[in-house]
């Protein structure tokens, strides 16, 4: 049987990076994994314990601050319980909400999008 594992991205400041996933948006750390000898560290973040739960590869090169996200990667997803209350939260914690919370045009589904501290796109549904 096949599951889908986890979806790596790369980020320019891991501590920043783990605290968005972490602090904001609720997610634990699940592992780390420093490799000097290869100039890199990994910092996999989800909603639960691996292989059950798909997760968040958070990788870290030593030294690369920023990165072209290109025009090929759409958005991560993420079901919530309250979509309005979460984006509160993150616009308080200074996360940049960049389509406000609301209904799907022509539907009731409620969405909004949030870009994480690299600017990765991150569309949350809600799920009540």
């Amino acid at each position: 049987m096949s599951n889908f594992l986890h979806t790596m991205i790369r980020v320019g400041n891991l501590d920043r990076s783990v605290a968005f996933y972490t602090q904001l948006l609720g997610m634990q750390e699940l592992r780390r994994r420093d490799v000097p000898e290869g100039k890199y560290t990994l910092v996999f973040v989800g909603y639960g314990p691996e292989p059950a739960h798909a997760v968040i590869e958070l990788t870290y090169n030593y030294g690369v601050e920023t990165y072209e996200l290109g025009t090929a990667f759409g958005h991560l997803a993420i079901g919530v319980p309250d979509v309005y209350a979460l984006c509160d939260k993150l616009r308080a914690g200074g996360a940049k909400i960049t389509r406000e919370p609301g209904p799907v045009k022509f539907g009731t589904t409620v969405i909004a999008f949030v870009e994480d501290p690299d600017g990765y796109k991150i569309e949350l549904i809600e799920r009540k």
